[in-house]
């Protein structure tokens, strides 16, 4: 999130970035814990949305610092629940 907002803070062309903070799908599902991006920053400000809009990030690198042990807590072995979205003509479709 925070690489896209860097490209999309120097793009003039760039008028919206997606985000998933907040939906259903960080809840959890599976053999996956519940994550919201947020949870794996040190400090989540950069990243949290004021007024409806996400500030630019400033700072070294991408402007956040990431908790290594958080991501280390995270990271689970998973399995997609439904790997083989196709269809009916058998093509391959985005989730």
């Amino acid at each position: 999130m925070a690489a896209s907002l860097q490209v999309d803070f120097c793009a003039t062309n760039v008028i919206i970035q997606e985000q998933s903070l907040g939906l259903h799908y960080n809840t959890g599902y599976g053999d996956l814990p519940e994550a919201e991006m947020l949870d794996y920053l040190t400090d989540p400000l950069p990243l949290t949305p004021r007024d409806g809009f996400l500030p630019r990030p400033v700072g070294p690198g991408l402007g956040v610092d990431i908790d290594e042990e958080a991501v280390r807590r995270g990271s689970v072995p998973w399995t997609l629940l439904d790997p083989t979205w196709r269809y009916p003509d058998g093509r391959i479709a985005e989730w």
